[in-house]
């Protein structure tokens, strides 16, 4: 058995969950407040830092070193890919809306909105925001073009790049931010992430105070 501590609306959580259920492996949840948790959580990271996944006693912090902790485990559905080509492009574009997306847009919309309010801390820079949803309309247009050009984003496979994007963007979805109408072909891909299995039980998540728009959990938006 897996236990997963998570917040909920954390991309980075929600990508583990996601390849969670990609696998096919049983697992169960444990909702923490990481900037708030006691020593307990400390000794499993000493970040204070989710996700953090328990595996029978084995404990592994980081969603990538997760991700690919789940990969070995469970090889025979790889969200990697087959060839050393296409798991080098997965890791490329993992890294890209783990570190980039999130710096330029993440940070500033989701860490602005949402991760302020539920730490209690601090009000929204609207500058920030500002910058955030310029830089969002830049990196869909990029991965409006890997669409395109492809089945998935990183090639013919579902696979981690299309989980850690997706887990990004469902986020600053909940918040209304995401302008699908302008991106038609990020919209197409991102209703195919949304009706996968693995995918439809994060749109039952929800902040107390904070109402997702109509469209988030329509599978056909």
């Amino acid at each position: 058995m897996f236990r997963l501590y998570h917040v909920p609306l954390c991309p980075f959580c929600r990508k583990v969950r996601v390849a969670l259920r990609e696998k096919g492996l049983p697992f169960e949840l444990a909702e923490v407040e990481p900037w708030r948790a006691g020593e307990e959580f400390r000794r499993l990271n000493p970040l204070g830092l989710v996700p953090v996944l328990d595996h029978d006693g084995l404990v592994v912090c980081d969603s990538n070193a997760i991700c690919e902790y789940l990969d070995e485990l469970a090889p025979e559905t790889t969200l990697y890919g087959r060839t050393l080509a296409q798991r080098a492009e997965t890791r490329r574009l993992v890294f890209w809306f783990d570190v980039e997306f999130r710096r330029e847009v993440t940070d500033r919309l989701w860490g602005g909105k949402l991760l302020a309010r539920m730490k209690r801390s601090g009000h929204p820079d609207s500058e920030a925001m500002r910058g955030g949803a310029r830089a969002l309309r830049d990196h869909l247009a990029y991965l409006s073009e890997l669409y395109e050009a492809r089945r998935w984003l990183a090639g013919d496979d579902f696979s981690m790049a299309d989980i850690t994007a997706a887990a990004h963007l469902s986020v600053l979805d909940y918040l209304g931010d995401v302008p699908w109408d302008s991106f038609p072909a990020a919209r197409e891909w991102y209703a195919r992430v949304k009706s996968r299995p693995s995918f439809r039980p994060l749109l039952a998540d929800r902040v107390v105070g904070i109402r997702p728009p109509a469209w988030y959990d329509d599978l056909d938006f």
